[in-house]
């Protein structure tokens, strides 16, 4: 036979047309179908990781700090340790102090996150800029205090465009940017324990990428590991820093001294 003519029934010769055309519909279907799971099931969960209705749902902190701003992700652990022996280790937070208490590869430039309270870390004020690290350029600034109640709350502002690079906030807002409070609240419970609450708000512009660019999945990585961290060394330290009394009932900072560097 020549091959030049092809004498297949042209249902035959179609064959591998379509079957390609099937295997891409089956793709693109697979495609949407993990998307409409992601989104109706994941992504919710990973938007309230641990926390409660009241936390997901009632006032937080913050509000007047992002213009406009709505209420990102709320994720909550409960500690067993009083405030007051959960906020030093908050207060130490930073690419040039105690670092993330997360996956430090990915988020400290490959530097240990603290393992104790450090004494010369203690010093945080509102303006203050809590700082990044950077494997090229090291520590850079990223997020300034905006709120700080000891043993209650902790807000730190950020406002970068959209390729990451900090803005002034003191200017009018550009077209295009992203602005959030990252909250950490502690809620005293029964029996010494603590509920820390870690939420905020944001605000994304344009807003069509706010479905983009809000609360991507590694953000929930980082910030469920920071806190299986910081529950893991709060109660192990303090198995061995009595917390001393208060004239009142109250409770004060731990009786031990703290860490050095």
């Amino acid at each position: 036979m020549d091959d030049k003519w092809d004498f297949r029934p042209l249902s035959d010769r179609r064959r591998p047309s379509i079957d390609c055309l099937v295997t891409m519909a089956c793709k693109i279907a697979g495609v949407i179908g993990t998307g409409a799971l992601y989104g109706a099931w994941v992504h919710p969960r990973l938007m309230r990781w641990g926390a409660t209705d009241e936390e997901v749902f009632g006032l937080y902190p913050g509000a007047d700090v992002v213009p406009d701003g709505r209420r990102g992700a709320t994720m909550a652990v409960t500690i067993n340790a009083p405030p007051a022996q959960v906020w030093p280790w908050l207060v130490q937070l930073g690419g040039d102090r105690a670092g993330w208490y997360s996956w430090d590869h990915l988020d400290n430039a490959g530097r240990p996150s603290a393992r104790s309270v450090h004494q010369e870390w203690q010093d945080l004020a509102v303006g203050d800029y809590v700082k990044y690290k950077t494997r090229r350029r090291g520590p850079v600034n990223a997020w300034r205090v905006a709120a700080l109640e000891p043993n209650r709350f902790l807000g730190l502002h950020g406002l970068s465009d959209l390729r990451g690079r900090s803005l002034d906030a003191e200017q009018p807002r550009p077209s295009a940017y992203t602005e959030g409070l990252w909250g950490f609240l502690l809620n005293g419970l029964p029996g010494g324990r603590t509920r820390l609450v870690i939420g905020g708000y944001e605000v994304v512009r344009p807003r069509w990428l706010y479905r983009l660019l809000s609360y991507v999945p590694v953000v929930w990585i980082m910030q469920a590991r920071m806190l299986a961290v910081l529950k893991r060394n709060i109660e192990r330290a303090a198995k061995h820093e009595p917390v001393k009394s208060i004239p009142g009932g109250g409770v004060g900072a731990p009786e031990h001294e703290l860490a050095g560097s």
